[in-house]
């Protein structure tokens, strides 16, 4: 249910809209299927490690990465958070600035507002601790779910009516880079695919847990996402959503969605921070967090004319790191013991500093998915990254790096 509350967001209905200008509508629907699945499927892959380590997925990334190679990872977490914070705000203070006007006139059609609004709320909630969160989970997560089934009802309605031709949203997108915009999306959850895994006790469990949470929830709101945009010629979501006409009830999905995924967004960068710096103070860095996201989402422009182009940078920079993980964990004996645990925080352990094999996997991975741009940067990354890391992991070792 977290990463069923964690997906059913304004930034997953974005995908779908991104993708509407650019594509027919079936062939959209093609490439949201097909990458839902296959991006679901590498971070399933990865969520039974949660279960066999009892560590969050910075610390378990360490034994392939090293332990400052792993901080480079933390740091990614921590600073692509702030992107998302900005993009959920400024999604749904679109449309709460449309329905704001309407019922309060100019004072309430500000979206820079609403999104500084929306950001301090959600930090604040967070900041109470998890009890908060828990409590604002239980009002929120089922009205998302009502109001998600008639953002559904009216998509179904104005199906038939939708124009083939929108305004251009993205300029020049291939089918493959479209794939690659939807995996880079799930796999955007990729550096928390044991922070809540690891509290359970069924690692088959957890990976089909997980992967059913990203799947189904992607396959039924990008769709819609697209049917919006195209409804609307544009993808503003304040414009998708009058086109649908839920104008108020759509700001009320998007504004539930937006503070339920900035929680999950705030405690993955707090737990990053806290890795890097574990004696922080816990209300310092959720507040520092929660404002610095709301401060970039001032700017609300700008985030929904690159939203396409950061899921690519996103899908470049973390479909290699589960590709070495697999790697590692998978791909090869690794036995895991109280010994191998407890060498995971020790600075002056096998796993110090970089470890070479996993980070020229990383860094090829990367370029290979930059570099398949006509093919689909996905599984050239992929294969790119595991092949390297195993070659690799012939030619440099450290001992007990492998046990």
């Amino acid at each position: 249910m977290i990463f069923v509350g964690a997906n059913i967001v304004a930034t997953t209905f974005q995908v779908g809209a991104s993708l509407a200008a650019s594509f027919t509508l079936s062939v959209t629907m093609a490439l949201i299927a097909a990458g839902s699945v296959a991006g679901a499927a590498l971070v399933g892959a990865l969520a039974p490690l949660g279960s066999r380590l009892r560590v969050p997925s910075v610390i378990a990334a360490r034994p392939a990465l090293g332990i400052t190679g792993a901080a480079l990872v933390a740091v990614i977490l921590y600073v692509s958070n702030f992107a998302w914070i900005a993009l959920n705000n400024v999604i749904a203070a679109s449309a709460c600035a449309r329905v704001g006007a309407a019922w309060l006139g100019p004072a309430g059609a500000s979206a820079t507002m609403w999104s500084i609004a929306l950001g301090l709320v959600a930090t604040a909630v967070v900041w109470r601790g998890p009890r908060a969160v828990a409590r604002a989970d239980r009002v929120a997560v089922p009205l998302m779910l009502i109001v998600g089934v008639a953002l559904t009802a009216a998509c179904i309605r104005v199906l038939g009516s939708t124009r083939e031709a929108a305004a251009p949203i993205v300029v020049g997108m291939t089918w493959s880079r479209g794939l690659d915009v939807v995996i880079g999306y799930q796999v955007s959850w990729i550096l928390m695919f044991a922070d809540y895994s690891r509290y359970t006790r069924s690692a088959r469990g957890s990976a089909i847990a997980v992967f059913l949470g990203l799947a189904l929830t992607s396959a039924w709101m990008m769709p819609l996402g697209a049917i919006a945009a195209r409804a609307a010629g544009t993808s503003d979501p304040g414009a998708m959503l009058d086109a649908l006409g839920l104008g108020a009830a759509g700001a009320v999905l998007l504004t539930l969605a937006t503070i339920t995924t900035n929680f999950v967004n705030i405690y993955m960068s707090s737990l990053a921070w806290k890795s890097l710096v574990p004696r922080a103070r816990d209300g310092v860095v959720v507040w520092s967090i929660g404002i610095g996201g709301t401060a970039l989402g001032a700017l609300p422009g700008a985030w929904l004319e690159q939203y396409a182009g950061f899921m690519i940078v996103l899908g470049a920079m973390l479909v290699p790191v589960g590709g070495l993980l697999i790697a590692h964990y998978y791909l090869q004996p690794v036995q895991v013991d109280e010994p191998f645990i407890a060498q995971l925080y020790d600075a002056g352990g096998p796993f110090r500093g970089v470890l070479m094999p996993g980070v020229a996997a990383w860094a090829a991975g990367a370029l290979a998915f930059f570099a398949s741009e006509s093919i689909g940067g996905t599984l050239p990354a992929l294969v790119v990254s595991v092949g390297i890391y195993l070659a690799l992991r012939h030619v440099v070792s450290r001992p007990r790096d492998t046990v």
